[in-house]
């Protein structure tokens, strides 16, 4: 991986985060959504149930482009 990296330099910037940074992870601002939203007073009975609740909650975050957005975003990081 550093080789390849190493080659990508012309164009591609690489960001060293510490080793647990939630606030710098936008998949932490996903899973916050998700448990606020759909997973909010949910009580699911089964793992498969718990599943079906969270894939919804996973296509709505996924299908709006201004959320999705946002949680970039409020990283503050840039692609």
């Amino acid at each position: 991986m550093a080789a390849w990296l190493r080659a990508q330099r012309r164009w591609l910037v690489v960001e060293r985060l510490p080793v647990y940074a939630p606030d710098l992870n936008p998949v932490e601002l996903v899973w916050g959504n998700l448990k606020a939203r759909e997973l909010a007073n949910s009580c699911p009975g089964t793992i498969a149930e718990a599943e079906v609740v969270a894939d919804e909650g996973l296509c709505r975050s996924g299908a709006e482009a201004e959320l999705r957005l946002s949680f970039l975003r409020h990283t503050g990081l840039e692609l």
